[in-house]
This record gives structure tokens, sequence and C-alpha cells, in this order.
């Protein structure tokens, strides 16, 4: 990695508050464009648009999907926006890059059955594993938190029996996410299941802490306790992750009459325009709400998606 790559990683670091793995993403990003501008005898610090065009037709003529393209394309438009900023280099060879054509996928989500299937399947597992599981899954479906903000919350947070939850989100920026009764019960189980398992000789600051490097819980290491439990429960491994869950908060919120940018509070999103990608719940109760009360109903189906 060039040293104008390292000091790019820096600043992203220091100064925007980018988290350990967006790091090392762009840092892998980074690699893979000057492994292929090497092979154009360029280097990453000199590249001109067309070098960068022809990176970009590369990756799609890979088959690579347009969703991870378009992060690609961000990475190195924030690396020689950078340059451009300090100096290094007179222009931006970023700055005509056309973005590739992204679809709006609608986002995956558990029913509310089959959260309850998981939560009673987690209640099963031997101790102190059920314990542990059941603590987990109750915070991240009764907050909507992303399993990197889960897995290193302090134990600090969650003292006292909390009404409200603070979570540190990306940017260092905190939120409040309230706790329902069922998330409370689970977390005060697990705080003094904890006590007993922590050896007093050797504290950890973290709420879920662990032997690793981190000192907590991994989000590998939850995403496997969460196979397990799928397993358990009867649902399709395939079907389940700790970010479903984190859908399947807003949209059993949405479905149960939550407003949008409340939700999008909790989620921590910046823009109410990434929230808005779970409308699609509230156009399908729209439509059980006509279909069930309206006296025509019966007889003009409404499709979905009339306006």
């Amino acid at each position: 990695m060039s040293r104008r790559a390292e000091a790019f990683l820096e600043m992203m670091a220091a100064e925007r508050g980018a988290a350990a793995n967006t790091l090392d993403a762009y840092g892998r990003d980074l690699d893979d464009l000057r492994d292929f501008l090497s092979r154009r005898g360029c280097d990453l610090d000199h590249a001109g648009s067309d070098d960068l065009r022809a990176y970009l037709a590369q990756l799609a003529a890979a088959g690579m999907a347009a969703r991870t393209q378009a992060r690609r394309l961000s990475c190195l438009r924030q690396f020689y926006r950078f340059l451009f900023a300090e100096g290094a280099r007179p222009d931006d060879p970023s700055s005509t890059l056309d973005a590739p054509r992204l679809g709006r996928p609608l986002p995956k989500y558990l029913h509310e059955a089959e959260v309850e299937a998981l939560l009673a399947a987690a209640g099963r597992l031997d101790q102190p594993a059920a314990t542990l599981m059941t603590a987990l899954l109750e915070l991240l479906y009764a907050s909507g938190m992303r399993v990197s903000e889960l897995v290193a919350l302090p134990i600090s947070a969650a003292a006292r029996d909390p009404a409200v939850l603070v979570v540190r989100g990306k940017g260092a920026k905190e939120r409040m996410v309230p706790l329902g009764e069922p998330a409370r019960q689970a977390l005060k189980a697990w705080r003094t299941l904890r006590q007993e398992l922590l050896p007093k000789t050797r504290p950890s600051r973290w709420l879920f802490p662990s032997h690793g490097a981190s000192g907590h819980l991994t989000r590998d290491g939850f995403a496997k306790m969460l196979d397990r439990v799928a397993l358990a429960a009867g649902i399709d491994r395939d079907r389940v992750s700790p970010h479903v869950l984190r859908h399947s908060f807003a949209s059993h919120l949405l479905a149960h009459g939550a407003d949008l940018r409340s939700v999008q509070q909790m989620l921590g999103h910046a823009d109410i325009a990434t929230t808005e990608i779970y409308t699609h719940i509230l156009d399908e109760q729209r439509t059980r709400l006509v279909q069930q009360h309206h006296p025509l109903a019966a007889l003009t189906p409404i499709k979905k998606g009339m306006p």
C-alpha cells in the first residue's frame, strides 16, 4: 500500500470515525485498484480518468454486483478527493465517473412468528448459552442495532436496568433506543450470569466479553451462534442473519403504526431516504386495510403497488 493510501485511511479513521471493518474494506479496494493499475504501467497516486473507467469496466465484466461496484467507486472517489484536497495532485480523476445503476432490493425480514421461534430456540440452549443468546436476540430485535454496535456494547450501557439504551453508531454518534420489558428482563438475566461467570481477577468493560483480541464477542461469533439457533428453530439459515433481524425490527415497527422518522432515529440513519426502503411494509399494510374493510374490495381485487 502506498504512503498516501495509508494517510487516506488514517484520515478516514481520525476525522470521519470510520469503523475498522470499513477501513479494512477500503484498504482491500485500494490494493485491488493498485494491482490493476500496475498492469497498465501506472501507479495508484497518478491514475487518470481513463484508467479508473477501465478498472470499473473490468469489475462489471467480471460480473461484480452493482452495489459492490458502487462501494468500490465510493472508495476511490474519496481517495482521489483526499489527494486533491491535500495538494498531492492537481485534479480529481474520479469526478467524471458515472456510478453503476443500482436496483432497490426490498429488505429481507422475518415474520413475527419466526422471531418468536428464534427466541424460543435460544431459550432451549444449554446454559450459559441460553441466557447469552436470549439477551443478544432480545436486544437486537428490540433496538434494531447493527451487529457491530451490539457486540461492542460496554457494560456501562446496561447499568441499572436501563429503559433506554445508549448506542454508539457510525462516526461515533450516539443515539438512544428504548427497550421493552422482554429485552430488559433478558439483559438483567445476562448481567447476573455474567457476574457469576467472569473471574473477579479479570474484569471486562464489555457487556459480552470474550477471550479474543477485541475483548468482546465478535460479529462472526454471534453469526455462528445465530446459525445454530435458526437450525434449532426450523428456519432456513440462509434467511437469518444479524442484519435480517435489524430489518425485522424496522419492518415490524412500521407494520404496527410507527412513523418513519422515529424508525430512522432508532436505526441511526443519517438520511431518511435510507429508511424509506422499509415503506413497502406500509404499502402492504394499506393494501390489507382496503381488502379487509372497503365494501367493494371483494368485487375489485386490489393490486399491490396501486396508488
